[in-house]
């Protein structure tokens, strides 16, 4: 909770104009970032650092600390609150002057094309944002397909261990940030997602980036076999609940001394190693990429074939 009330210098506006008002106001620094934003009925009132024209003086609470905002994921100029708070959702808006709007996720990853659906809990009605990595920009549309920021520090791992000239295979794409993100040292990159809004905004990310070695593929990746000519030298495999049923077509199309990165969500260690054993393959190194839920993380096998 906040502190104690303290009377302050506010304006008042009506929600259909609260979110431009509000920005405009953050870029000149009027905005008192100690003070919580206040609701009546359909108007918010913005607490001000000093008077301007139709000011008025109301009380507001002051803000708690900062590690006290409602916990949440950063995608660029989205945030998406892991809870439905539509009173902390504004307290967070005016925390960050690059946020333009805060998401709750009213479903889980769902369908045939792993999207989830959100509410506006403040800020602009959008859930398209462009989100920056290591210098690289992606154009995300998170109602049309599934994006994490979590997976930052994995893809430049990967890129690392990289080598200059490979042939890379991304199996289930997205928007391309493994793709794109590894086309730095890949001859080719062939990028693939049975979603067609994920391979719109993959193609616009490409051209964003002006990557000209990033192939799009629109194609259950069971078809690959039959749509792609020679082998790979990594596949990235990041499907965490379902790609475990593609293990078989990726190692058809690694090549030999190639490496497959499989992604899965699992409750207990080795849970996957019996099915990559059967594969034949040379190593396995298992890795923990991050805590999903209580009592399951998301995994990566590195499998060596």
């Amino acid at each position: 909770m906040g502190g104690d009330p303290l009377q302050q210098w506010g304006i008042k506006v009506h929600r259909s104009r609260g979110e431009t008002v509000r920005r405009t106001l953050l870029g000149e620094g009027a905005i008192d970032p100690a003070l919580r934003l206040r609701t009546e009925g359909e108007y918010l009132i913005l607490p001000l650092t000093s008077f301007r024209a139709g000011a008025e003086r109301f009380d507001f609470e002051t803000l708690p600390a900062t590690g006290e905002l409602i916990r949440h994921e950063l995608i660029g100029g989205i945030a998406l609150a892991q809870e439905r708070d539509p009173e902390g959702a504004l307290q967070l808006l005016g925390s960050r002057p690059s946020l333009h709007t805060v998401l709750f996720a009213q479903s889980a990853v769902e369908g045939k094309y792993r999207t989830r659906r959100f509410e506006v809990l403040a800020g602009e009605q959008t859930t398209k944002t462009r989100y920056q990595e290591y210098g690289l920009r992606f154009d995300i549309d998170l109602a049309q397909v599934y994006f994490s920021a979590r997976l930052s520090e994995e893809r430049q791992r990967i890129l690392r261990d990289s080598s200059s000239g490979e042939r890379v295979l991304d199996m289930f794409t997205g928007v391309g940030p493994f793709a794109i993100t590894l086309s730095r040292k890949a001859t080719v990159v062939v990028a693939c997602d049975i979603n067609p809004a994920a391979v719109d905004l993959l193609i616009h990310n490409i051209a964003l980036n002006k990557r000209r070695n990033v192939v799009s593929v629109l194609a259950d990746a069971a078809r690959l076999p039959g749509m792609v000519r020679g082998s790979f030298d990594r596949i990235i495999m990041n499907l965490p609940i379902e790609s475990s049923a593609y293990l078989p077509v990726a190692r058809t199309l690694c090549a030999l001394g190639g490496t497959i990165h499989f992604y899965a969500l699992q409750e207990r260690t080795g849970e996957y190693l019996p099915l990559i054993n059967g594969l034949g393959c040379s190593e396995v190194t298992e890795r923990v990429v991050r805590t999903y839920s209580p009592g399951k993380w998301h995994a990566v096998y590195d499998i060596h074939t």
